[in-house]
């Protein structure tokens, strides 16, 4: 996806917690119509600004079900990236992916496609004629200094899934419940969805070294004692070795869990770039503007590429997480 959003919002209610459990920072969704001549609009619950980041995790939209017949689908032209990684996770709907690589793939429901634009990539997405509903989650990780100049990459896995108490767990990425993902990721990261039947129970053993930030799609979820409804994402800091969640509605519960060690790196996020200062942003919008050959060419899609936003007046600042305590 295309990143379109300016400053990011702010929390917009107040963390709770009831005692029994690990605080739990609640984020709440913003509404962010992506870009292109027929943009689609997403909920968005990171970047905040009180969050930047959770472990590498450093941005989340959360979109559908959304009928195609009425909105057009996703229809996002060629555009770049550069010092991340994108995670396409779909719960329904099917995209057509064509990357700068060369890879010709398909995001399907309960499949990971992985796309590494460390020193640049470009990629289009577009949802298939087969599509009659959307839905899914479209997430960035942060690459570290010492990887975000990386090459070129994509993978792509579709998940078997494990029992966990009453919950259906699918690992996309990372480990949990002794299932391991293959895929390569560039600091210790973690990524299930988690499917809760009615009110059913599940405590999940996790890393104590990793923060922690559950994504709910569907019903209501109550983390650590705190109740989470659909497209808020709750955080947790380090610490626990389980999270107990627990389904509080009459129909099934989704969720997608994300973890990692904390990202110690403060970076620069503007449109599709990642980077650590103003000037590898200015660059990085420089190099596409005048199409040089840092993010390759898509073959394959009937149209133009995705022009770069004006640059703000100000300098862009680097952002990290507030300290930790």
């Amino acid at each position: 996806m295309s990143n379109v959003e300016g400053e990011p919002a702010g929390p917009r209610r107040t963390p709770a917690n009831d005692g029994r459990g690990p605080r739990v920072e609640v984020l709440t969704p913003r509404d962010v119509p992506l870009g292109g001549p027929r943009a689609m609009t997403v909920r968005r619950t990171l970047p905040q600004r009180g969050r930047t980041l959770i472990g590498a995790w450093c941005f989340a939209d959360h979109y559908g079900p959304d009928d195609v017949a009425d909105t057009g689908g996703m229809v996002v032209a060629p555009h770049p990236h550069t010092g991340l990684q994108t995670v396409s996770w779909l719960f329904s709907g099917e995209i057509e992916h064509r990357d700068s690589l060369g890879s010709h793939a398909y995001v399907r429901p309960g499949e990971l496609n992985l796309m590494t634009g460390g020193h640049g990539i470009s990629h289009s997405e577009v949802s298939t004629a087969r599509t009659t509903v959307l839905h899914g989650v479209q997430l960035w990780v942060a690459l570290p200094e010492e990887h975000r100049h990386t090459e070129r990459d994509f993978q792509h896995h579709a998940p078997g899934s494990v029992r966990i108490g009453g919950a259906q767990v699918s690992v996309f990425l990372g480990a949990l419940g002794g299932v391991v993902s293959p895929v390569r990721t560039f600091t210790p990261l973690l990524g299930a969805e988690i499917a809760l039947a009615p009110g059913a129970t599940a405590t999940l053993p996790v890393d104590p070294a990793f923060e922690h930030g559950l994504l709910v799609d569907r019903g209501n979820v109550r983390v650590a004692g705190t109740l989470l409804r659909p497209a808020e994402l709750g955080y947790v800091a380090t610490g626990p070795y389980s999270l107990t969640l627990a389904n509080e509605s009459d129909d099934t519960a989704r969720a997608v869990l994300l973890g990692g060690t904390p990202f110690e790196e403060e970076i620069v996020m503007w449109w599709n770039f990642i980077g650590r200062s103003h000037e590898d942003i200015v660059r990085a919008r420089e190099d596409w503007d005048k199409a040089t050959e840092r993010y390759g060419t898509v073959d394959g899609y009937d149209g133009d590429r995705l022009p770069a936003p004006a640059l703000p007046h100000a300098v862009i600042k680097p952002r990290g997480n507030p300290p930790r305590h």
